[in-house]
């Protein structure tokens, strides 16, 4: 194994990442993680990080999407059933859509397509799609795309949207934030946690590359420590080690970048238009229905329509006044579902696609 090019790649990755991170651009790590082992492999042919850093990032993604899920989460999710149909099985048929017609239109694989218009999280969606036989490189940038607008263009769009509806002061209606990241524990029962919980998603993760399972890795791995959570009751995963995990898997997206690739790009202007209207249309459509069928307010519909993180909508929507803990529990709802359930959908569809 080249200790050396792994290294080499990983403090490449790093100082893109980092620079990106301090610019605040949007999932800055994994973004830069790919720029800098792009930039490494293209110019001397030298990056590499080996198949298991693929598993570790899957494993730490998937235990930390297990770990966010709290008990009394869990009990409530039942009064979201109906709101959660609704936004889970647009959200199905708006990707396939969105990314049969990008395949229709575009150079691009079907795999490739189809991934590029998943609602998931930037850091698991492409390597997901790796395992599936798409251009990682490409659907990392149209996921980038997604994450942009879902976090730097819907807010303010909904807030114009809802600039007539008044906005009453009050305190915030949500569950306590003691996260697996922050939570306020002592630092010997921090590392025990810790370590029990990195385990349980790093052996999980391990049985599930085995099976071959689309999406195995994450999904198994979110699994075992959404258990740990619920029979244990504690899971405790610190930030830094989520952007480890995503210097990780963009060092290892960026690898299998060159100059080819980097050409390439110029053919993900039309699919990156055709995802930036689609869900435009999306959040507009699917917020009038929860709102009209489901007697959401208005602006509480519409950011549970946002593609954005299940992190960044609760921030949002504090910023827009929004009081809701069913808001936070149907972000994280969508985070499980599509990181877990639609990489098996596509799957299928892809095995019903003509060669």
């Amino acid at each position: 194994m080249p200790i050396d090019s792994i290294v080499l790649t990983l403090l490449s990755a790093y100082v893109i990442g980092f620079l990106f991170r301090r610019l605040k651009v949007p999932g800055g790590m994994l973004v830069g993680g790919i720029i800098g082992a792009a930039i490494l492999n293209i110019m001397w042919s030298t990056a590499y990080i080996p198949s298991v850093g693929k598993i570790f990032a899957q494993s730490v993604a998937g235990a930390f999407i297990g770990s966010s899920v709290k008990k009394n989460e869990l009990k409530e999710m039942r009064r979201i059933i109906k709101p959660a149909a609704i936004l889970l099985g647009s959200y199905l048929v708006m990707n396939l859509g969105m990314g049969l017609l990008i395949y229709a239109v575009s150079p691009i694989s079907a795999p490739t397509a189809l991934f590029s218009a998943v609602p998931g999280g930037i850091s698991d969606i492409p390597l997901i799609a790796a395992d599936m036989g798409a251009n990682a490189p490409q659907v990392a940038v149209l996921q980038f795309v997604r994450l942009v607008i879902g976090v730097g263009v819907f807010p303010s769009m909904i807030h114009y949207l809802c600039r007539d509806q008044e906005q009453e002061p009050g305190e915030l209606n949500l569950p306590p934030q003691t996260s697996p990241s922050n939570a306020p524990v002592r630092e010997p029962e921090q590392w025990r946690q810790f370590f029990i919980t990195l385990g349980t998603a790093l052996l999980c993760g391990i049985v599930g590359y085995w099976t071959g399972i689309p999406a195995g890795t994450l999904v198994f791995a979110l699994a075992g420590v959404l258990l740990l959570k619920i029979f244990w009751g504690k899971a405790f995963l610190p930030l830094k080690i989520k952007g480890l995990a995503q210097l990780i898997s963009g060092a290892y997206i960026g690898c299998s970048i060159g100059w080819a690739d980097v050409l390439e790009l110029r053919f993900l202007v039309l699919p990156a238009v055709i995802i930036i209207a689609g869900y435009s249309v999306f959040c507009l459509l699917c917020g009038y229905v929860l709102e009209r069928f489901c007697g959401m307010e208005r602006k509480e519909a519409l950011l549970a329509a946002t593609p954005a993180g299940a992190s960044d909508m609760a921030l949002i929507s504090m910023d827009l006044g929004v009081q809701s803990t069913d808001l936070v529990l149907l972000q994280v709802l969508r985070l499980i579902v599509v990181s877990s359930v639609f990489p098996q959908v596509i799957h299928v569809v892809l095995q019903l696609l003509p060669n």
